[in-house]
């Protein structure tokens, strides 16, 4: 898909490739089954990772924790930061805590493939600029985050460690039926080890696709292969349920599986620092 957006083609230039595609038999060698193929990120070198903050239920869970309010200028701006695009994993790569952390947490979300340049996009139509979805997780690393935003700077060393996309890339008329408001009426749920964590539903972002794109994109220009996170759905991470469900944030041994409907199973092996799952 890098060298695809490279060449100045959009994800629909894929369609007729694909929905054209007829097999000889059924033993073409063209076709192999899911457990015969390896799956990688759906883009493996992104020019940019913006991650919003987007889902009321999270949002305000994690002021209430700090004993505040969300303040109101969320309602108002789709709220963003720059994470890092050199640490990408993809489906079943093992993910480990840095160094210096005791808290590895994961973060529930779906991102957006952006396959076309633009620059100040106009809310109501951002989001003809995505080419794609997929699943997100935005690793975290809550101790170091937690002594970050004390100084209100970051996240930076919280978050820059890991962050793991796929299995799929499922362009958007694939899930036009779904359409709910901001988002997609799809089911968004966690689970570590086969017990489930976490579940929300994308439709309840407070900003759609198209607010956050016009928002990123506001006197600035996105590239093709540019990823744009959701934020984490409500519920969707152990620092908001830890304690009723865990117990305890991620350890080696762990595996957590986050799941968008339509969008397949995100799979992930916790391994410790060095070690091969």
């Amino acid at each position: 898909m890098d060298d695809h957006l490279a060449r100045g083609l959009r994800v629909e230039a894929l369609h007729e490739l694909l929905d054209g595609f007829e097999p000889r038999d059924e033993a073409d060698d063209a076709l192999l089954d899911s457990g015969d193929l390896v799956f990688g990120a759906p883009v493996l070198r992104p020019p940019s990772l913006r991650d919003f903050y987007a889902f009321e239920g999270h949002v305000r869970t994690m002021w209430e924790r700090r004993g505040g309010e969300v303040p109101e200028a969320w309602y108002r701006l789709a709220i963003f930061y720059f994470s890092n695009v050199s640490e990408i994993r993809g489906p079943d790569d093992p993910v480990w805590s840095p160094a210096v952390s005791q808290e590895l947490d994961y973060e529930l979300e779906v991102a957006a493939l952006i396959d076309t340049p633009a620059v100040n996009l106009p809310a109501d139509r951002a989001d003809e600029a995505i080419g794609g979805y997929t699943i997100f997780n935005d690793w975290s690393a809550r101790d170091l985050q937690r002594e970050e935003t004390a100084v209100r700077l970051g996240p930076a060393k919280g978050k820059d460690f890991a962050s793991s996309f796929g299995p799929y890339l499922v362009t958007p008329d694939e899930l036009s039926d779904a359409r709910r408001g901001t988002g997609f009426d799809l089911a968004m749920t966690a689970e570590i080890n086969g017990t489930e964590t976490s579940r929300g539903r994308w439709s309840d972002s407070q900003f759609s696709f198209g607010d956050m794109l016009a928002r990123a994109s506001a006197d600035v220009r996105l590239r093709p292969g540019d990823l744009i996170g959701s934020g984490t759905v409500g519920t969707g991470c152990l620092l908001e349920v830890r304690d009723a469900t865990l117990g305890r944030y991620l350890e080696p041994g762990d595996e957590v599986v986050l799941r968008i409907e339509r969008l397949g199973a995100l799979r992930s092996p916790i391994v410790a620092r060095g070690v091969s799952p």
